[in-house]
């Protein structure tokens, strides 16, 4: 056996998809045996997990439990269907959610091949982007971002190279993605607009040859350059029918594309006919766009975006080598004396689109700068790192490992700034600390009214959240700032315990260039939690149980007075 084939297959011949999605998905359910078995955690809690638990009760695609954001369905559908075979369980909706993962890492890997071609770069591409700490800690919970992301990925392994395209197949994954989360439209959409300024650009002669047909390609051989530039120069000077043929190919795939926004416009339809709101709740609406244009905070969160995708949680390493190599070395040629493949100009001018349109519109929409919005652009940018380690220096392999170690350390050291635990394994020790709170007041002050905020609210009032099997009675916050304090400081009679924890992770010793100040707090939700200590002195209880983990922490506040008993007929929520 050729030991070379088999590491580096052929573009034309590679590994079988079916031999490489069992082991991607064995090392993902290996990585992530510890955290098959946690409760929900944050969003997952607040929405996606309700929406689907609605559906599976009751078939009804609106949420009953929680406020409809009008999130299209087909997350909710897929868990819904696994719950159906094997139960209502966490570990059965974080297997399910692995497997999706999984499908986006194959995706990843036939995207690789068919841009490349190189074995060991699809290889590391997929290796990276299964340890960098976004894509991990997402790959087990229930987002709908991870499945928008397996789809969008497969997309564009139909919609991105310069030969072989599919655009049918891709336009199919593309609408699957916008029914996963309605974010993910604007993929084809950029695809879409790209397409539409080259057939103009064809039309003139600028970019004729530039889409040659697959048979034409093929008749120019495996490296066709002469043939290739003859070709242009036929179409640019005399108009060749290729030219027309381009065109038409090109505002065909464009037409294609925008398709697929027609099933998630069905959806919003079918929505507002059932809730009267197009695009969800006015308060969620409010907060995820209409209160976002003002140009000040659509500037900071684009800073924001281009560090999320350049320097976030150790991805400097890869981007930054990646940018040295290119600014410092030249292509090096294979060990037959060609150039080593890499990723063609049109492709690479896509994926620059997609980055570039992903960026700005996240710094439009969503309130919150969650780093998961952006979950398929990460992959893209890592295989044009391993490219450019592959084609420029000689010790790439270097390059790759050392990204990876940084990755392996992004997930258990947190970054010296303000980030969401879900952006590495933070999530757990936090999804940990609120197991064990919820099980102190259970052990001392069963039957109590409870405040707290949000996500300890739906914690503490809904079973299926996997943190308890009685509800208590709840009088919520928004979080515990002083503000919070002074507000549940006038309404003592409406709780008998608090459960506190920290809702904003704040390191303690902050780089100083990297600390938040007063642009973060007015655009970006940030607050400043006190401390349980304090909490407790301010509404004149005393703090008797304490726990802290990674800068994260939770305290139980019992107060001098009766518990109130829970009402029989649920969990209360108070103070909304």
């Amino acid at each position: 056996m050729n030991l070379r084939r088999l590491i580096e297959p052929r573009r034309d011949a590679p590994l079988p998809l079916w031999m490489i999605f069992p082991v991607v998905f064995s090392a993902l359910y290996a990585s992530h045996f510890t955290l098959l078995r946690l409760p929900y955690y944050w969003d997952e809690a607040g929405y996606y997990i309700p929406a689907a638990w609605d559906f599976f009760r009751t078939g009804s695609l609106i949420p009953q439990t929680t406020l409809t954001n009008a999130h299209p369905p087909l997350p909710s559908i897929y868990l819904a269907l696994w719950w159906k075979l094997s139960g209502f369980h966490p570990a059965v909706t974080r297997e399910a959610v692995l497997m999706v993962a999984s499908l986006g890492l194959l995706g990843v890997w036939r995207l690789a091949m068919r841009l490349v071609g190189v074995g060991a770069v699809a290889f590391w591409a997929v290796v990276l982007t299964g340890l960098y700490p976004i894509w991990f800690a997402q790959s087990s919970l229930a987002h709908a971002d991870i499945f928008a992301a397996a789809c969008t990925l497969w997309g564009l392994v139909y919609a991105l190279p310069e030969r072989g395209r599919r655009p049918w197949v891709a336009a199919a994954w593309f609408a699957a993605a916008a029914l996963c989360k309605e974010t993910a439209i604007a993929v084809p959409l950029t695809l879409a607009l790209v397409d539409g300024v080259e057939a103009v650009r064809t039309k003139f002669g600028m970019g004729a040859g530039s889409h040659l047909s697959d048979k034409e390609l093929q008749e120019a051989g495996p490296s066709p350059p002469l043939k290739y530039a003859s070709l242009r120069m036929t179409t640019a000077r005399v108009g060749h029918p290729l030219t027309l043929g381009s065109r038409a190919k090109l505002l065909e795939e464009a037409a294609l594309f925008v398709a697929c926004a027609l099933p998630l416009c069905c959806w919003y339809a079918w929505h507002y006919a059932k809730t009267g709101f197009l695009f969800g709740n006015p308060e969620y609406l409010r907060y995820n766009a209409e209160a976002n244009f003002d140009l000040v905070r659509i500037a900071a969160a684009l800073g924001h975006r281009v560090l999320h995708l350049t320097a976030h949680i150790n991805m400097f390493v890869p981007v930054g080598t990646m940018a040295a190599a290119l600014l410092l070395l030249q292509p090096r040629p294979d060990a037959e004396g060609h150039e080593r493949a890499g990723i063609g100009k049109g492709a690479a001018l896509r994926i620059l689109a997609l980055l570039s349109v992903n960026a700005v519109l996240f710094s439009v929409l969503g309130g919150a700068l969650l780093t998961r919005y952006l979950l398929p652009m990460y992959p893209l940018v890592l295989l044009g790192a391993v490219t450019t380690f592959y084609r420029r220096v000689p010790l790439w392999l270097g390059m790759a490992v050392l990204s990876a170690a940084a990755f392996v350390a992004g997930l258990f050291v947190n970054p010296p700034y303000g980030f969401a635990p879900e952006d590495n394994l933070a999530y757990a020790h936090v999804v940990r600390l609120h197991l064990a709170g919820i099980g102190q007041l259970k052990k001392q002050f069963p039957g109590s009214t409870v405040l707290t905020a949000w996500p300890m609210s739906d914690e503490l009032t809904k079973p299926e959240l996997g943190y308890l099997k009685e509800p208590f009675a709840v009088y919520r916050l928004e979080d515990f700032s002083e503000a919070q304090i002074a507000r549940a400081a006038q309404e003592p009679e409406e709780y008998s315990t608090a459960l506190v924890f920290s809702t904003k992770d704040e390191p303690k010793r902050p780089l100083p260039w990297l600390t938040s100040g007063w642009m973060e707090e007015r655009y970006f939700g940030l607050h400043h939690d006190l401390e349980p200590e304090t909490i407790a002195r301010q509404l004149g209880g005393a703090l008797v149980w304490k726990k802290e983990d990674q800068g994260e922490w939770v305290g139980l506040i019992r107060f001098n007075r009766a518990m109130d008993a829970k009402v029989d007929g649920g969990p209360v929520v108070k103070g909304e």
